[in-house]
């Protein structure tokens, strides 16, 4: 491969301002678009060395044709700008988002006569104001059914208005009292739309005027003995408190605010967006999307604004995110011209906001691993996934039994590696297995150590059931013994060559073997210079990912387990000290290296420690 690309344009030829470029393929398809400052300096990164290059924007450029751009006056025009193509072109190479359409909103029709209230997953209803998007629908309906208790405004269909509004009888819905829209007969058009005008206010920040306004009437109208009226605007307020109630306070009462929290990895990630009202979380979209080629985290979250916002209709004053974006001067300024307002872009770092942000982002992964892991749970995406891997790999036959190892230790102690056993592409956790590493030089050493011992176990000569005489014993092969056939290993080239060493002289070179290394995501083959790249997409590395990911939690857990084992039975070779006091001991500090590094002074703070148990168990951490 050319390490210089043929449609590389000269330095001289790019210009200097802001502008959007586009890279096009062969055929002129668009397969990406990117804004910068300074068209020269960006471009100049794509056209780099290749070998220097992040593997997947490697691909992206090796794939393109030619590249273009077009210059634009200011910063936000270039964002506007880039906006409108990726709506346009939908280039595969750019962030791809995987909305969750099935989210209910409730809308307020206000470009009607008289606007309805309803229950839809229509986003494109003209002249409407959205609310939400709720978890279930039954959560929308809920609400609606006590708002109109508040504010009785219209919620049958258009039909239904059109024909009371030209018979004179009132709608159906506004006969049994669930109606009260100038169809029911009981207000005009003008009246109508102060109730619904008061609705939407209450919905979009909770207005604590509607409950004083309310609180004021009930006490007046007790103290007029009118009860009647008084217990209609208990009934009201009843209402308001409890459609309240259904969202907690998060933020101060007039906090209106979007907040993002994200959790990502090197190919896919989650945001949950909440929508906050008057300090309360009146709504959460979940939103998952797949990275094709290397972006930072302020470039993720330039790109779920862009995308949250570029058709939005509510933009609050105050947007949360993790991160800020390089170019959040020129964001705010983009959201100003949709708002009419000033916009704050800013990060959660204290206080009630940083609680929030902890809470997204927690909901983030979460969803972010039911993303990664829908697929392989799905038959005919794990019956892909794996002939997927014996395309890619060259195998024979697919990968049935695929058994994945990772390494763990603490500074180069308590070394310990994991097994972890997919067959069919699920895991078979009552066939994992934990080694101890007494003796080694580093990560290879130890991987070779581990796989050498595990396949020891395949020569060991054992029967699928054991006989006697005519009769089975009924004792069955252990699963440790069954062959894989694949290994994969936690790393890049060098674990992989450990790997392959062990199989070649443990005489088992049938079974593949390759390596995931984590940073780029790259499939390492023994022997190979380069790497296998799997689509982002691909069926397949999401079940490594999954192998992987599982075999570096159950080494952690079995590593931390024997780390606490080891402190636990060193500190009670200490005279005086039991089970009792080691444990708040343990506690008191959080960790063993704290308890290493504490002086006499501060372990005998600990409750129960004296100032000579203290100085013991300082000179025997410290000897040991």
């Amino acid at each position: 491969m050319a390490d210089v690309l043929p449609y590389k344009p000269r330095t001289g030829e790019i210009p200097t301002d802001p502008g959007v470029y586009r890279f096009r393929d062969a055929e002129g398809r668009v397969l990406y678009v990117g804004k910068a400052k300074n068209l020269r300096q960006r471009l100049s990164n794509y056209f780099a060395p290749l070998r220097t290059l992040h593997e997947r924007t490697r691909r992206m450029v090796t794939t393109a044709a030619s590249v273009e751009w077009t210059v634009v006056s200011t910063d936000v025009d270039s964002l506007q700008l880039e906006y409108m193509w990726i709506k346009e072109f939908d280039p595969p190479f750019n962030v791809r988002y995987k909305d969750d359409k099935s989210y209910p909103f409730m809308a307020v029709t206000l470009g009607d006569e008289a606007p309805r209230v309803i229950v839809t997953r229509n986003r494109k209803i003209a002249g409407a104001r959205y609310f939400g998007p709720y978890p279930k629908v039954w959560a929308v309906h809920d609400t609606i059914d006590l708002m109109i208790k508040v504010f009785p405004i219209r919620t049958c269909s258009d039909a239904s208005y059109k024909r009371a509004m030209q018979t004179g009888r009132p709608c159906f819905p506004g006969q049994i009292g669930k109606c009260g829209g100038p169809c029911s007969m009981t207000v005009t058009i003008e009246e109508h739309r102060a109730m619904v005008d008061d609705f939407v206010a209450f919905m979009a920040g909770g207005d604590e005027r509607f409950t004083k306004d309310l609180t004021a009437r009930m006490l007046a109208a007790s103290a007029a003995m009118d009860y009647e009226a008084a217990a209609k605007y208990r009934d009201r307020l009843s209402a308001i408190e409890a459609v309240l109630g259904k969202s907690a306070l998060v933020l101060s009462p007039d906090e209106d605010a979007d907040l993002f929290g994200i959790a990502e990895d090197e190919l896919s990630a989650a945001v949950q967006h909440f929508v906050i009202r008057g300090g309360r979380v009146r709504g959460v979209r979940a939103l998952a999307l797949d990275k094709e080629i290397d972006i930072s985290g302020a470039e993720l979250v330039d790109q779920v604004l862009q995308r949250a916002y570029g058709d939005a209709q509510d933009v609050p004053r105050r947007i949360l995110v993790p991160t800020l974006p390089d170019d959040a001067a020129e964001l705010e300024l983009w959201l100003r011209e949709r708002r009419g307002k000033k916009v704050e872009i800013a990060v959660a770092q204290r206080g009630q906001r940083a609680d929030l942000m902890r809470t997204a982002t927690l909901n983030a992964q979460q969803a972010l691993i039911r993303h990664k892991t829908r697929r392989t749970s799905d038959y005919v995406a794990r019956t892909q996934a794996l002939t997927d891997l014996q395309d890619a790999l060259g195998m024979a036959d697919a990968p049935l039994r695929i058994e994945c190892y990772d390494i763990s230790h603490l500074s180069g102690t308590n070394v310990v590696a994991s097994m972890v056993v997919f067959e069919d592409g699920l895991p078979r956790k009552d066939q994992y297995r934990s080694f101890n590493i007494a003796e080694t030089t580093d990560d290879t050493d130890s991987m070779y150590q581990v796989l050498t011992r595990r396949l020891a176990y395949l020569d060991r000569p054992e029967p699928l059931e054991e006989t006697e005489g005519e009769e089975t014993t009924g004792r069955r092969k252990p699963r440790f013994a069954y062959p894989p056939q694949l290994l994969l290993v936690d790393g890049g080239q060098p674990q992989v060559e450990a790997a392959a060493r062990a199989l070649r002289d443990s005489g088992h070179t049938e079974i593949a073997v390759c390596g995931i290394a984590k940073r780029l995501e790259e499939i390492w083959l023994p022997g190979e210079d380069f790497p296998v790249i799997l689509p982002r997409t691909s069926e397949s590395l999401y079940l490594l990912q999954r192998l992987r990911d599982e075999a570096h939690r159950f080494a952690i857990t079995h590593q931390r387990k024997r780390r606490r084992n080891d402190i636990t039975t060193i500190l009670a070779e200490v005279p005086g000290l039991g089970a009792a006091r080691i444990k708040v001991l343990l506690k008191h500090f959080g960790s063993v290296t704290a308890l290493r590094a504490a002086q006499p002074g501060e372990i005998e703070e600990v409750q129960g420690i004296g100032p000579v148990l203290a100085q013991s168990i300082h000179t025997h951490l410290s000897t040991r």
